[in-house]
């Protein structure tokens, strides 16, 4: 049988020596959920409805009126929401000047002690098999270029990729939408329905089984295990929430 790496694959022009890709599977799988704006939309709306119903809960449990429940829930949802968002701009911002902090270290090391960084280089080549004349040649080539040295330092050594420069805001504006959106969905129906906590409680269950299902899968889970997960984990805090409404009142 003809092997693979010999079909006409190979005959295509090559670019810097690279043949073509062969053909195959894609060559990124990314889930929605794991995506940049993805995950943002999905974790800002598992934390934005959860609250909401939560607090609905309670005011039900200690008697408050349908617009005493849907002023406080709206409160909530916008505080919840914005202190999410703030909390994804932190993180992102946290974690760009970290990697920036990194590169700027690996910079130096790489023309303070460039024997000692092409050894690591080695040293990182030799673990995936690498050896003898092939092992020297990889080094020098990556050596070559003092970016490029950089970025393989940064990826294999430190496991760091750099981040996107407008992950911080892109990610809190996501978030603070997805929690918002997401956090009106319990209390729509205290304006609309004459049972309003038991279709809030419905409407409310299928997101967060939704939600706990994308989520799960994204992450290469069982789905039903992860709605089921979100679902139980919702209902547990109303009804704690409901329980010490009754109490208070």
């Amino acid at each position: 049988m003809q092997d693979v790496l010999t079909t006409p694959v190979l005959a295509e022009p090559s670019r810097d020596g690279l043949p073509p890709m062969p053909p195959g599977p894609p060559h990124e799988e990314r889930h929605f959920a794991e995506a940049g704006a993805g995950r943002d939309l999905v974790l800002g709306a598992s934390q934005g409805i959860a609250l909401p119903f939560a607090l609905s809960a309670a005011l039900v449990g200690a008697g408050a009126a349908p617009g005493v429940i849907v002023t406080a829930g709206l409160a909530a949802v916008v505080a919840s929401s914005v202190a999410a968002g703030l909390g994804r701009w932190a993180e992102a911002r946290e974690e760009a000047a970290h990697y920036a902090l990194e590169r700027r270290r690996e910079e130096e090391e790489s023309q303070l002690y460039p024997d000692r960084e092409r050894w690591e280089v080695a040293a990182i080549l030799h673990r995936y098999g690498v050896k003898g004349d092939v092992l020297r040649q990889s080094v020098e080539a990556i050596a070559a270029d003092r970016r490029k040295w950089v970025d393989f330092m940064m990826r294999f050594e430190l496991d760091l990729s750099e981040p996107d420069p407008h992950r911080a805001a892109r990610s809190a504006a996501l978030t603070v939408v997805a929690g918002i959106g997401a956090g009106l969905v319990p209390l729509l129906p205290f304006l609309v329905s004459g049972r309003p906590l038991v279709v809030s409680a419905v409407v409310t269950a299928l997101a967060l089984l939704v939600l706990g299902a994308v989520r799960a899968q994204a992450k290469g889970l069982s789905a039903t295990g992860g709605a089921l997960s979100a679902l139980g984990v919702g209902a547990a805090a109303a009804a704690a929430a409901w329980f010490v409404g009754r109490l208070v009142a």
